[in-house]
């Protein structure tokens, strides 16, 4: 694939363009930094992610960039995302580490507050999908009651783990809208039962006892062996008030190892998982 080399390679080469360029770079670019010595070298092709990046934040995409880069999964999806914010973290992934990621977005909202642009042209905002095989067949979908904020999902059909999987992303409603969200997850159930192999990512708003992810339960299982209603006390939390509320859903797949890992970039971890086709 393009642009691929070893990541430690293209990390040394921009410190070392940083270096000659000095104050001319632009904005984030003369901060990259380099990763841990436990990162990956390249993209890990059974490796799914799914990370809630906050917004309205004050972090920078190169910061966000270098987190994912340190564990490179194959698919990762975002929420709380604005294409502007995804577009940078894509390029950074690529300049700095050498991660050739494909991105589809799947917005629901023009939010000039959240994402800036002018007034009549706000940025858009919503969930995204990087992958780095392509992706087709995107569809993205609005829940009919968002709740206090439009809500959607995006799908798309790319590969993982060598084969073909439909991957869906969601952003359901905030808390304390239950009832909401349990019209939201019919209607992304229903999709996803249309799959023999599907991936699901996302923030649910909810744990995992939840009543509105009980159809969600019937169709797929979490990547955390330990994770199911009747064991939510052993579910390992994602968020910074220590509740769980990401998923990685699997349905044709089987899980291999599952990580939530703690970042200060956002108040969600990130959670990833190493899966293998059943």
């Amino acid at each position: 694939m393009r642009g691929r080399g070893t990541r430690w390679f293209a990390a040394a080469t921009a410190v070392a363009f940083m270096a000659l360029v000095g104050p001319s770079v632009p904005g984030d670019a003369l901060h990259a930094r380099a990763l841990p010595g436990h990162a990956v070298k390249d993209v890990v092709p059974n490796r799914v992610m799914t990370w809630n990046i906050c917004n309205p934040c004050e972090e920078s995409d190169l910061d966000r960039a270098a987190e994912i880069a340190t564990y490179a999964p194959q698919v990762i999806g975002l929420q709380e995302a604005c294409a502007r914010d995804v577009k940078r973290i894509r390029d950074y992934l690529e300049s700095f580490y050498g991660l050739v990621y494909h991105v589809e977005y799947g917005t629901v909202l023009q939010d000039w507050g959240r994402c800036g642009g002018v007034p009549w042209n706000p940025g858009a905002f919503g969930q995204a999908i990087l992958s780095a095989a392509p992706m087709t067949d995107r569809v993205h979908v609005e829940y009919p009651d968002g709740g206090s904020e439009d809500r959607g999902y995006m799908a798309v059909t790319t590969t993982v783990g060598g084969e073909p999987v439909r991957v869906f992303n969601t952003h359901l409603a905030q808390r304390q809208q239950e009832a909401v969200r349990a019209e939201q997850t019919a209607v992304l159930a229903a999709a996803v039962a249309r799959h023999d192999r599907a991936i699901v990512l996302g923030d649910f708003n909810a744990v995992p006892d939840a009543p509105e992810l009980t159809r969600m339960w019937a169709l797929a299982s979490d990547t955390d062996a330990r994770c199911h209603p009747s064991r939510a006390g052993t579910c390992e939390a994602t968020t910074d008030w220590h509740s769980k509320f990401d998923y990685v859903f699997l349905r044709g797949f089987t899980a291999l190892e599952h990580r939530v890992r703690l970042t200060p970039y956002s108040d969600h971890h990130m959670l990833h998982t190493d899966v293998d086709p059943a």
